[in-house]
């Protein structure tokens, strides 16, 4: 009797904890989907992203948007063109962003591998574009992507832009998809870490 009665006492507490995961699955689960979203949109590198977005008034989560879409978070990446680092800087924009922020400074381009380097550099270029494209997420990414001539040249076409300032239009499909990756990433942060403070 105490034998066939203890099979039921174990059945019994199982069917209990499994109502109870149950319940806590379905009471946490929009937390669980949000922690995982998380994980596919991480924000690494948080101190040094947080004090450059903040010296150069950016929206932290616009810089985690570029990192992600420009090397996923690889510090070493290099692209087919040569661009090193999280945020993909060529050898030619480091120059120009070191003659503007570093000009006394003994850094050479291998120095991009190192986060802190990159994200200083690439913030400041996003900073400019933001500032150069009068707050335009879209037509900053594409000069950030693209080069800020090709697109100062767009923005002089009408069939580009209403303003001469930002595009209303990308005409290259590479461009485009940067510029929709960008902003795509950059929605999903704000979305996922609105409630957080910066």
């Amino acid at each position: 009797m105490n034998k066939a009665i203890q099979p039921r006492r174990r059945r019994l507490l199982a069917l209990l904890c499994a109502g109870v995961l149950l319940a806590l699955s379905v009471l946490f689960l929009s937390d669980g989907v949000t922690a995982l979203q998380r994980l596919a949109y991480p924000r690494k590198y948080s101190q040094l992203v947080g004090y450059y977005a903040q010296k150069y008034d950016l929206d932290e989560n616009l810089v985690y948007a570029v990192i992600r879409t420009e090397s996923g978070f690889d510090p070493e990446a290099q692209s087919s063109v040569g661009a090193l680092g999280l945020m993909q800087i060529t050898e030619e924009t480091f120059a120009w962003i070191k003659s503007r922020i570093a000009p006394s400074e003994t850094l050479t381009f291998r120095n991009l591998v190192e986060p802190e380097t990159n994200i200083r550099f690439g913030v400041y270029l996003l900073a400019y574009c933001l500032d150069r494209y009068g707050g335009d997420v879209s037509t900053a990414a594409a000069a950030y992507h693209s080069g800020i001539g090709l697109v100062d040249g767009l923005a002089e076409q009408p069939d580009y832009s209403d303003d001469g300032v930002t595009l209303h239009t990308f005409p290259y499909a590479q461009m485009r998809h940067y510029v929709r990756k960008v902003t795509q990433n950059y929605a999903k942060y704000t979305a996922l870490y609105a409630q957080d403070v910066s």
